[in-house]
């Protein structure tokens, strides 16, 4: 990892302590030797001393947030953000000279936030999108995907665009950007929207599923994702219209930890340049998921562009 410059810097530190250390041991031969254990505590600070004391790193993860993070058969987190954190949590690991262990924590769309403010999880794992507003509470490591909000229906719906949404109940997760994004439309347009804020993605596709709602909004390959795992059991779907909104995923951590946030921006640098983002994009979204489904969804242009300066060393 590319994280030379940051820890050499750290190490310096903890040498030029050391040699403090060794000259008073010539002053007075009662002081003992110093222990480069004892200057520990002053190098690394918030998630990586936090890390180093517990040996843990806690995880945020989601339950169905298909093809980024939801889980398996075998009720383990998997996809495509859990595989750049578990990236992230080896990095973590390179940096402090210890072997990690996985705290899985699952959090919702409304509550992920206060996750990371509060330190129930040290990074989030999702499908979360990196805006002015978040950023004001929780930082957040370079952009890994770019999606926008789009609205699914029933296959044959009359519904063809978001003016068609007019008075028609439409489902969507609460504490997202997306339900702003219905917001902010339904005042522009004045639609008369029946919003139906449900707690996360499998509730909202339910209701369109069962007739309980006429649509539901969320990120466009959030749905593409939630249609092709509930393919098997019946009934055909299309995501439609013209996106509502501009989404950047990023993994959130906490603000104001340095030391961490060069870890991150280092990894995905490396990451990006090594072409272990594109493997990880192809596997999620281009080949069979666990399921036996595949989105088939190709990297965007605007995508590619990101990892590509990224992969240059300017973190998006």
């Amino acid at each position: 990892m590319k994280m030379q410059r940051f820890w050499a810097a750290l190490a310096s530190a903890s040498l030029i302590a050391m040699a403090c250390g060794a000259r008073a041991a010539d002053d007075d031969v009662q002081t003992p030797p110093p222990n480069a254990d004892a200057y520990a505590p002053a190098t690394l600070t918030g998630t990586l001393a936090k890390a180093r004391d517990t040996g843990t790193i806690a995880l945020g993860y989601r339950d169905a947030s298909v093809p980024f993070s939801y889980l398996g058969a075998r009720k383990e987190p998997i996809g495509y953000s859990i595989e750049l954190c578990k990236s992230l949590v080896a990095a973590i690991g390179d940096a402090i000279h210890k072997r990690l262990n996985i705290q899985w924590v699952p959090v919702t769309s409304e509550n992920r936030i206060d996750a990371v403010v509060d330190g129930k999880v040290d990074l989030e794992c999702g499908s979360t999108t990196s805006n002015l507003e978040r950023q004001k509470r929780v930082a957040f490591s370079p952009i890994f995907f770019v999606a926008g909000t789009k609205v699914m229906v029933k296959q044959g719906s009359p519904i063809r665009s978001f003016r068609d949404l007019a008075g028609k109940k439409v489902a969507v997760t609460a504490g997202t950007t997306n339900e702003k994004a219905l917001r902010d439309l339904d005042k522009k347009f004045a639609l008369g929207l029946q919003l139906q804020v449900v707690p996360d993605h499998a509730e909202g596709f339910a209701r369109v599923a069962n007739g309980q709602a006429d649509a539901f909004a969320t990120d466009d390959v959030l749905l593409y994702g939630l249609i092709a795992e509930n393919r098997a059991k019946g009934g055909a779907y299309q995501v439609i219209g013209d996106y509502l909104s501009y989404d950047p995923y990023g993994i959130m951590f906490r603000k104001n930890d340095p030391q961490l946030a060069q870890v991150v921006r280092d990894t995905f640098q490396t990451l990006a340049a090594d072409g272990e983002i594109e493997r990880q994009y192809k596997r999620w979204f281009l080949q069979r998921l666990p399921s036996g489904t595949s989105l088939d969804m190709p990297m965007s242009a605007q995508l590619e562009s990101i990892i590509e300066t990224m992969a240059g060393g300017a973190a998006q």
